[in-house]
């Protein structure tokens, strides 16, 4: 690896998006299935609106970006959420009627994916 110096202060992923096709549906169920909470909602532009979720005490949000005409929902978003019981979450939401995979995978860590309304995939990754 080599040494660099850069004078960008970046200092934290903030927000990721997850494309959607209504916003109303996502926030419903990243609050209620998943227990997130809301960190904004607010309007902007020409009539277009600025949402974003988290588990509670994140620093990192995830904005339920509203998918324009031809932009594609459904995406696997390669967002991994940290849980400390991967067992006991799958259950839950599954029993919630979460669409999530049938099994956990055990390799390297116990994981699972599951898919919100518009079919955009996250993996909950469990991390002691």
């Amino acid at each position: 690896m080599t040494d660099t110096e850069t004078s960008l202060h970046i200092t934290q992923v903030g927000t990721v998006g997850v494309p959607v096709k209504d916003q109303d549906r996502a926030l419903e169920f990243y609050l209620d299935k998943l227990g997130f909470e809301k960190r904004m909602d607010v309007p902007y532009g020409e009539g277009e609106r600025w949402v974003e979720v988290a588990p509670s005490g994140a620093a990192t949000t995830i904005a339920l970006v509203r998918a324009r005409a031809g932009e594609p929902t459904g995406i696997d978003t390669q967002v991994r959420l940290t849980t400390k019981d991967a067992e006991a979450d799958h259950a839950d939401l599954r029993a919630s009627g979460v669409d999530a995979d049938p099994e956990i995978i055990r390799h390297p860590v116990p994981m699972f994916v599951l898919r919100d309304p518009d079919g955009n995939q996250l993996r909950i990754v469990e991390r002691p």
